[in-house]
């Protein structure tokens, strides 16, 4: 990727990391005092798709993708024995078949 692709994704990341509200106006205010030009539809786009999120927390949860609802499950059923502590991994082995399922039909992500 050339630094004009890179640079709306950047000025996003300055923008909340000074805590300012992500803007297109001000992706775009950024990216021209690097001399970068780029199309304004990036930049409101950007802004569209960030808009009430908090950048931080998108980060520090970058690899954490389903684990909340896992962790809340023993935590609501530790006082109710072990019926519902189990549950949660059938549950678990359920959509694991379910993806096995999908590589049977001839083709997947990659091929």
């Amino acid at each position: 990727m050339s630094s004009v692709d890179l640079a709306p994704a950047y000025a996003a990341l300055i923008l909340a990391d000074d805590g300012i509200e992500i803007t297109s106006d001000k992706i775009l205010a950024l990216t021209s005092a690097a001399n970068v030009d780029i199309e304004p539809i990036w930049a409101s786009l950007l802004a569209k798709a960030l808009e009430g999120k908090n950048v931080k927390e998108l980060l520090s949860n970058v690899g954490s993708g389903g684990g909340a609802p896992a962790a809340t499950a023993p935590a609501a059923g530790a006082g109710g024995g072990g019926a519902a502590a189990a549950a949660p991994k059938e549950e678990e082995k359920k959509e694991e078949e379910k993806e096995e399922s999908d590589d049977d039909m001839g083709f997947g992500l990659f091929d």
